[in-house]
């Protein structure tokens, strides 16, 4: 279940930023230590170094499409700022909600 649910989160972001989408992770970690897939929802969050993350990539934002408890499902690295707005409205236009919160990225 996982699995299908990177593959649609990366499939929506492959389209909007020209097929450079990664997928991230398909389980997640429970408080009781057990493995459960990501959740179905989608929310977009924007990483930056003001996110808490040290980037080693300067050349731009991570995009991520994540669940509600901030587990990226898909991932962009290397986004400019203007392309980043730009996903931004369209997360928006899509009805995409904001995660606020922590975004857990594979490592």
């Amino acid at each position: 279940m996982g699995q299908k649910r990177v593959a649609a989160s990366r499939e929506y972001l492959n389209k909007l930023t020209n097929n450079r989408a990664m997928p991230a992770l398909a389980l997640q970690n429970s408080k009781s230590d057990v493995w459960e897939p990501v959740g179905e929802e989608n929310l977009y969050a924007v990483v930056d170094e003001s996110s808490g993350f040290v980037l080693t990539d300067t050349s731009g934002y991570i995009v991520a499409i994540c669940d509600r408890g901030g587990f990226s499902k898909a991932i962009v690295q290397g986004v400019q700022k203007e392309q980043c707005e730009q996903l931004v409205v369209q997360f928006e236009k899509d009805g995409i909600p904001k995660f606020v919160g922590k975004v857990i990225l594979p490592v």
